[in-house]
This record gives C-alpha cells, structure tokens and sequence, in this order.
C-alpha cells in the first residue's frame, strides 16, 4: 500500500479498523470461548468507520417510539432466540426509544460518583463484569421500506446505546457495538426487503467489558438514550467531509467518496465560493478529493461572533449530481503561544462550566429544545465554554454551540475511576489499549468539524499511561489544528494544557505566576453543590491577574436530580427530586453528590448562579466615590472580539434605598479589551437636591448601573441584562433607633421576670425573662405574642454540604464533629441571672457555665420604658479557648408565631448573601416573604436565606407590626419558616448515633413544604437568626476543603450588640 492510500485511511476513514481487526484475531486465539461483550478487544463487528457529522437530503425513517420489549435479571436467563421473525412479542412490554429501563420501570437508577454499579457486592476483574443484576433488554419492531429507496444503500443509526447494542434484522445478525455515547451505524442493505414487515432486533446488556471504561460521575443507566432511525443513500455519495478553514481566510477541504462519484461540486454560497475537484487518490473503493482556497473577507467564528457559513457538497457520478450534502462551517483558528490559549490570535478567558446530558424525567434523554435552554441559560449566566463532561455528547448540542456561540472541550467517553489511578488503572493495561484509541479517534472524526470545539480531551480520571499517550499521538497526528488535554497527565507530555481540578487557590497562583509554557485551565473547579459557591471572587481576581490562568469549568451545570411523584398525603408534596440511594438498600450509593448545578435539575437558578453571571461578566465598570458623586465612572469591555454597540447602559442613583436620578446611554463606544471614561450628565448638586437630605453624609448613595441587549443577539432577547455594577458614593445612613431612657416596671413571676410600660403610641408592651435559661422567653405588643422560642446565643448553623463533606478525611472529620458536638447545640446552664436597675433602663445580666473548658458567654439585656431591648453578646476565654474549634456562627436565634411573615430589611439582596457569596447583590431596601427565603432547588435540608450588610431587619405581620433588629455595625439575618432542627441533614455516614436528635427527619427539602404553611402562615412559625457573623460557604471543593480563613471564625472573644425594636 502506497503512502498516499495509508493517508487517506488514517486520516479519513481511520487507521483504527487495521489495529482493531489485528488485535480481535490474536484476541481471539488467547481468549478462547470468551463471549465478546467480556472482550476488550471486541468493542465492534461490522460497525461502520466513523465519517465527520453533516447533513444530506437523503430519505429517513425515524425508528424512535414504542417497542417491543423484553427484561431479563441476568445474561443466563434471557432468550437466545428472540431475534428470530418467529418469536410471538404480542405478550412482551413495551419501552419507548430512546428511553432509559430505569425509569420506566424496569431497575433502579444507580448513581455513583467513583466505582462500579456492583461496588460493595462483587470485585473489579476487568475485563469481566457480574452476571449477577447484569440486566438484558430485548427490543423488537417491525418497519417499511418505501419502494423509493430500491437501489439505494440502507443503513441503521442507534444514537447511545448503553452499555452495547447488539442488532438483528429480519433474523440475521448484523453487527455488534460498545461505547455508550457514541453512535453505532450498520449497513442492512443485503438485511432488509422492500415493503411491509421488516423486523429489526435488539438485545443490550446492562455491562459488559466497555463499563469498566465508563465510571463517569452521574447516574447509572441502561438504554437507548438517543435517536435511532433507518435512512437510505445512493450508491455513489460522499462517505466523508474535512474542512479546515483558518480564521485568515485558507480553507482546505478533503472529501471521501465511494468509487462511481467523479467529480465533486463544494459552494460556499455566501462567499462566492463554487469549485469543482475531478482529481482524487483512490484506495480501498473510496476516492479522495481535495482542495485549498484562500476567501477574502471572511467573518471569523469565536463565541462573541459565532459567524458561520453553509457549506455544500455535490457528488456527480457521470451521469447526475445523487445528493445534496452540507454543514455549517466556521473559520477559526487555535494555538498555544507563550503560555497562552489564543482563539484566533487573541487570549480568551474560558468561562466555563461541565455539563452532563441529563433530563430530571428521561434520564439520558435530552430533546433539542432542552439543549437550546441549556445554551440560553449559559448565555445569561455570562458562560462561554462548556465540557461535555465526560463523554461525546449528541451531534445536535455541537450544532447549537457553533449557531449560538460556545466553546466547547470535546471529552471522549474514557473514565475508569473505580480501577485507580497507579497501577491498576486501565490507561496501561494492554488489553485495553484499542478501546482507548477507538473511542478518542471515533470522537475526533466524527466532530472535527465544529469551530466551536477548541480543545480535545482524551477523558476524565482514568490514571496515565501508554493508552492515553498513543490517544493524543493519534489527535496530534490527525488534527494538528487543536490542542489536546488531558487531567491525569498533570504535566506529563501527553497534554497541552495544564488541567487540573479542584486546586486551591495558593495551588494556581504559584503555577501561574511562574510564567509557565502551558496555559492553566482547570477543567473542575468551584464545586456548586447546595449552598455552595463561596469565594468564588477570589478564582477570577487570581484569574484577571495572571495572564496564563485562563479560566476553568464549575462544577457543573446542572443538579442531576431525577423528579419522582409521590404521594402528597404522606410526602407532602406531589413530587421529589431524588438522588442517590433513593431508591432501594441494596445498589451503592454516593448520595446526594451529583447535585452540584448551578441550576437545579429543573432548570431554576440557583442563588449562587448570579454571583457566578456577576462574576464572569465581560463588562466592568468603576469609580471613585468622589467620581461617582459626579456623574465620572469608567467601563472596561473583556470581551476579546466584540464593542459594546450592542449593548444600552441604564443608570439609577439610590438615596437610602429610594431611586432618586436615573438616565441611559445608548451607544456605547468601547473596544474589545478597552476601557473608556464616561460622563453620565450629573453632578453632586443634583444628588444633593434629588435627595431632600441636608447632608448627603448621614445617607446612603449608591449608583447602579446594568447593561441589557437593544436588540436579539443569538439566543437571548432584546433587553436581557449581562452585566451591572453597584458604586458606593457614601455609606452613612444610621439605623439605631431612638430609644426613650425609663425604667420599666418589673415583676416576678415564679421562675420569670416580666417588664413591662407603654410605647410612645400608647400601646401595651411586656417582656419575660425565664430565670432557668435566661432567655428572652416571651415579647407582647398590644396583647400580640411575638416570641414564642427563647432568644438564645447561637454558634452553630444547619450545616451546607460543603460543611458536610470537611469529613470526607480523618482530620476534618474529627475537626467537625468538635466542632459540631461544642456549638451546634451547647446545653446552656446558668451560672448567674441578676436583674438592676440604673436610672435609665433595667439590666438583665446572664452568665452561663462554660462551654468545656474554652467559652464563657455574657448576655447583657437593658431594657427601656417603651418597650426596646438592647443586647450584647459577650464570648470570653473559658482558659482553652485558643484551643477551640472554629465558630459556625456568633449571633442570637428565636421563633416567632407564623403570622409574623414580611420581611423589610435594608442591605444585601434581593437573593441569599453570604459574607463569601455577595459580590453580585446589590444594597438596597427590600420587602419580601418569609415563606420565600428558604431556597427548595437545594435538594437536601440545609442552610439557606441568610442576608448580609443589614441596616436594619424587621419581620412584621400583614398589618405591619412586628420586631425590628437593628446593630451599630452591619450585621445578617435569617427568617424562615423551618427550625435550624429541621434543615440540619448531616447526610453522611460518619456522623455519631446520638447526633440523630439534631438531625433533620426531611431528606428532600421539598418535603418541608407542608411546614411552612405558605397558604396560612398564622399555622407556621418564623424562625429568626441575627448574627454578628456566619462563616463563609466555600466552593474549593465539597470533599475537604475549608472557606477560605477570612471568612471563617476562629474561637475568640467577640462582642455583638444589637437592639430590638417593637414596630406598630
């Protein structure tokens, strides 16, 4: 074989069919009567090669809908016959393809973050899988062959078939197929009849040898997850289609046909662009064509600009053109220079997120119209990259992605997690080398096309070794126009791009601040699981200050809960979204661990989604307060390729909460990677009389400012907003009520102590002090009761997966449960309760016994003659206390009766804020519902609802009265309809047994529905916690990792005042 013929088969058609077919023969002789679904070296038979993805105008029959089906528990008991046209199907089921078994009734779901569907029940013994559970499908349905298609050449297409397909048509077996994410195409010409009556089976298995390479971090399923169809192609067609097309303009294209085609026609109708290629190699009955152009004027495709130009494709066979074929072009370039990634010559900053293929009701099966909701959401949330974390996805997502815009890391379906990562791991083992190089070069050949692909990825935690440095050595080779990366290679020379996930950020600063010769991109990072995704600032600030630090992919997208009806008589809700280990005791279990999204399984953001849209926004803007103050602010466009002409800018000066002055821009003259100073027409002297205040020093000013499309832009809507800003000008508003100086009167009460007098308007006030616990035990308004739990210290918080997970080691472990068994819920004993009086106010005092041997807390209450109580928190060294855990939190906690259900507050909003979660919120005045603040899209029970930078926070009832809380410094608060109790899910199995008494009884916060009676609040309860602090959340990971120690709380002496008003 000459070397042009080698090129064309390794290029176009593959070089791994001859490696394939050479390693199933010695295969064969070694293995004796091993089946082939427990044979690494048989992943197919008679599979067509891979061609590129484009379109044609040939006949299709779509095959999806309801089949056939039978369900066997083991490869023992299925029928071994069923494919014959004999077999009677009339009493088998029915499943809908595609469609996975799991959910419709045949297994449960699995899912699994590391390890095998049999973890725990049988051992790793690549290449054999159990037997036991191996579930078998058998599919069968009957087809047409429509009288126009005599002559043509027919084919089979099964889009995802998990985990092989093995298929019959009218008896004869066809062929056979592993890899569960790519499809599988057969040719059934000689199989098929003109007509009625056609019968096309299929049998799959739950697992076979190809599982052990398909460990991926979501839920296990079996199916056919994507579409499959029969079509028809003349006999002289093109077989395949390669364009490179630079951003410069130089397009080369390469064609395959079969041997009756001529000559080939290629247009590029919006360029003027039609040639002719009647020159080919031949080999193998194929013929190669090839050509090079260079186009004047192209528009070049990145994300901002994703131009792109139809590309058509007329193969002539001496006689006539047989087909019109065509695909979506786009001209752009990829390298790696100096350390940087560069999309047609420019550095990008890779905003990106991981995504799975995943539907909350079909599993695997994800409609077209879901993808393009995903993109939309992306788009909004400021996303420019996604992972196809981690296996190929449909053809159609990288159709959308080149039409909308996003860049995308193509990932082959390669993940061996459970086998390790030493000398275990698959990425050496011989016997699998084949697998590895099928399923990277099959990705590869099928989506070389796309402009929207920049980087290949070889798979996701599957060790290193000599499988993946043949993978990338075949990438290389193959397609020079892209970097290839790879995790596990670290730095090893089998990845272009240092990738790895979870690093700190002290990890990242050093690789990036020593001027490194590989980009650092971080295909893992910012694990969004529950409330989650502290500190996340703190990645792009590192981001934007190291010009090799590119960029990385949250983790991830989307939860992949799975919604399940249930029973609302006994649920109290019509539906759950489940996780692992819902569904029976005896499949392996990772919990609620692939529920990391940024949104919820059902596509609702969550609250850390908009400081994720907040902090990757392209357009900045920022002043001085001095510049502020006069209309002076600076904008600075991120964007690599785009101005901001497409964009408005709407201003609003706030005073104390209250718009006062507001305008717009509506052209925008900044250049891509430029800043630009504008004047937005004001000046201190409008503020000042706009405001009605005297002195502008005793207020809060703020200017807002956001940016919103004037016009459709791909996918998103005239008017969608992309970026703002909040620009703070003074920040003196004072909060602290007037209090009027009196004594109240005083009485006891067996174990209380009530005060009580008349607020300034009259009305009756009372408040009791329990001498036992020295609460806060009641608080009455006019005869209304407005504290029906004590007011107590509070150091704990209902735990966040993040807090959770810290004991995934020993050490945090034991860290945590200090931790937790200290201050999540101290048994407060009195050492010393007395009652004064000044000439001012009554003084309640509150010593309690130490806390072990490291915390003493005061309590200090003054009490005045209309009704306000002013507080002080006192926590002091018990003699160890250096020596104590860290503080969840350091604030106040009690519960108010249901009625008091409307929260006006002035501070971070409008959403939950976290003192490491907050850049995107802006300060303002907000009026808002109890019965809202908890955030149901967290799966499981957990901390949630908390604001931060508060002024004031007052929880009133319909007709406005209430309690206000007011501190001379900022401080949070909470108020939600559910007890720290109830939203406590420590959802792990390291806790202690007498935990269980603080452990939540809900394991679905959707189930805590019925608690909040949000129909009838006057049945619920409110429960308020008001903090001097709260930790931070952390978003490193949700498996070790800490907040960053800023936004933690050592065990230290504190102080923390605040005042409680009554309002009427």
């Amino acid at each position: 074989m000459n070397m042009t013929c080698t090129y064309i088969l390794t290029v176009c058609i593959g070089s791994i069919a001859l490696l394939h077919s050479l390693q199933v023969s010695a295969a064969g002789k070694a293995s004796g009567r091993i089946e082939d679904w427990q044979n690494p070296a048989i992943f197919e038979r008679n599979r067509l090669q891979m061609r590129s993805s484009f379109k044609t105008d040939s006949p299709t029959l779509s095959l999806n809908g309801l089949w056939k089906f039978k369900w066997y528990a083991t490869p023992e008991e299925r029928s071994r016959d069923f494919f014959s046209v004999r077999t009677d199907v009339s009493g088998w089921d029915e499943m809908p393809v595609p469609g996975m078994w799991e959910l419709n009734g045949y297994g449960d779901p699995v899912y699994l973050n590391i390890g095998y569907a049999w973890r725990g029940h049988y051992d790793n013994n690549p290449p054999f899988v159990p037997t036991d559970r191996n579930h078998v499908g058998q599919y069968k349905r009957t087809f047409s062959v429509d009288r126009s298609w005599n002559g043509k050449d027919i084919f089979l297409h099964i889009g995802s078939a998990t985990s092989n397909v093995r298929v019959w048509i009218n008896g004869h077996e066809v062929g056979y197929s592993e890899d569960s994410k790519l499809e599988a195409e057969f040719d059934i010409t000689k199989f098929v009849r003109t007509g009625t009556g056609n019968e096309v089976a299929f049998e799959i298995f739950r697992w076979c040898d190809g599982t052990y390479l398909e460990d991926q971090d979501f839920w296990r399923m079996t199916g056919i997850a994507r579409d499959t169809y029969i079509y028809a192609r003349p006999t002289d067609r093109v077989e395949d289609i390669q364009v490179e097309a630079s951003a410069s303009g130089e397009l080369s294209w390469k064609i395959l046909t079969t041997c009756g085609v001529k000559y080939v026609r290629v247009s590029i109708p919006a360029l003027d662009y039609t040639t002719e290629a009647a020159v080919y190699t031949s080999s193998e009955g194929l013929r190669l064509f090839s050509k090079t152009a260079s186009l004047p004027a192209v528009k070049p495709w990145t994300a901002e600009t994703p131009e792109l130009y139809l590309m058509t494709v007329n193969p002539f066979n001496g006689k006539s053109f047989t087909e019109i074929d065509s695909l979506y072009i786009g001209f752009r370039d990829v390298n790696i220079t100096s350390g940087q990634l560069l999309v047609n010559g420019h550095p990008i900053l890779v905003k990106g997120v991981n995504r799975h293929e995943m539907n909350p009701h079909r599993g695997y099966v994800v409609s077209e119209e879901e993808m393009i909701r995903d993109i939309e959401i992306m788009k909004r949330l400021n996303i420019n990259t996604v992972r196809t974390s981690h296996y190929p996805n449909d053809s159609r997502w990288y159709e959308l992605c080149d039409r909308y815009g996003l860049y995308v890391i193509d990932e082959a379906n390669i993940e061996s997690h459970g086998m390790g990562y030493e000398e275990t791991t698959l990425a050496k083992d011989p016997a699998y080398e084949a697998a590895h190089l099928d399923r990277v070069s099959r990705m590869v050949l099928r989506d070389r096309n796309h402009p929207s692909i920049i980087v290949w990825s070889l798979g996701n935690e599957a060790g290193n070794g000599i499988n993946f440095e043949k993978a990338y050595d075949w990438v290389k080779s193959n397609d020079p126009t892209r970097p290839v990366q790879y995790e596990r290679a670290v730095l090893d020379r089998n990845t272009d791009i240092f990738c790895p996930m979870y690093s700190s950020y002290e990890m990242c600063e050093q690789y990036a601040a020593a001027n490194p010769v590989r980009p650092l991109i971080l295909c893992e990072y910012a694990h969004a699981m529950g409330n989650s995704m502290g500190g996340f600032r703190e990645y792009w600030d590192l981001i934007r200050k190291y010009p090799s630090f590119q960029g990385g992919c949250i983790w991830d997208f989307a939860d992949q809960a799975l919604y399940r009806s249930v029973d609302p008589k006994t649920r109290g809700t019509d539906h759950l979204f489940t996780f692992g280990g819902d569904y029976n005791d005896y499949d392996p279990s990772d919990g609620s661990f692939n529920c990391n999204g940024l949104v919820a399984a059902d596509r609702t953001l969550h609250p850390h989604a908009h400081e994720v849209a907040y902090q990757l926004r392209s357009i900045h803007t920022f002043a001085t307060p001095e510049e502020a103050l006069n209309g002076k602010i600076h904008i600075y466009n991120e964007y690599s390729f785009i101005d901001l002409s497409r964009y408005a800018m709407e201003w609003e000066i706030t005073c104390n909460g209250k718009p006062i002055l507001s305008g717009s821009i509506g052209e925008l003259d900044v250049q891509p990677q430029s800043k630009k100073t504008l004047t937005l027409g004001y000046t201190e002297k409008d503020i000042f009389e706009a405001s009605g205040f005297e002195n502008l020093n005793a207020t809060d000013i703020y200017l807002n400012v956001r940016y919103t499309l004037k016009r459709r832009d791909g996918i998103l809507p005239a008017g969608t907003e992309l970026a703002h800003e909040q620009i703070l000008i003074s920040d003196g508003l004072q909060s602290a009520p007037e209090i009027i100086h009196g004594i109240p009167a005083i009485a006891e009460n067996g174990s209380s102590v009530v005060f009580s007098g008349k607020m300034t308007t009259g009305a009756p006030w009372s408040a009791t002090f329990n001498r036992t616990t020295g609460a806060l035990s009641g608080y009455e308004v006019a005869g209304t009761a407005m504290v029906s739990t004590p007011l107590m210290p509070c150091f704990g918080r209902a735990v966040t997966d993040n807090d959770v997970g810290v004991q995934i080691f020993e050490a945090g472990g034991k860290v945590f449960r200090q931790r937790v068994d200290l201050w999540a819920w101290p048994d407060w004993q009195i050492a010393d309760f007395s009652v004064e009086t000044t000439e001012d106010c009554a003084v309640v005092t509150v010593a309690y016994k130490p806390i072990g041997e490291f915390l003493k807390v005061i309590m200090t209450y003054r009490i005045y003659s209309d009704g306000k109580l002013a507080g002080r928190l006192e926590t002091r060294n018990a003699g160890k206390l250096i020596e104590a855990p860290e503080f969840f939190r350091v604030g106040m906690e009690m519960t108010m009766p249901g009625q008091f259900s409307k929260l006006d507050f002035y501070g971070k909003g409008p959403y939950e804020t976290y003192i490491d979660r907050q850049s995107s919120a802006r300060v303002g005045h907000y009026l808002q519902s109890v019965a809202d603040q908890y955030h149901y899209g967290y799966v499981h029970p957990q901390e949630s609802g908390t604001h931060i930078g508060l002024k004031w926070f007052r929880i009133c009832d319909d007709s406005g009265r209430g309690l206000e809380i007011t501190s001379p410094e900022n401080f949070s608060a909470s108020a939600l309809p559910f007890s720290r109790r109830e939203l406590n899910a420590y959802a792990t199995p390291y806790n202690p047994v007498e935990w269980q008494t603080h452990q939540s009884p809900y394991n679905h916060s959707l189930e805590l529905k019925p608690l909040a009676h949000p129909f009838d609040r006057t049945n619920g309860r409110t429960c308020v916690n008001f903090d001097l602090m709260q930790m931070g959340l952390g978003c490193v990971n949700s498996f070790g990792a800490l907040p960053r120690p800023e936004y933690r709380i050592p065990a230290n002496e504190y102080r923390f005042d605040f005042i409680i008003s009554p309002v009427l």
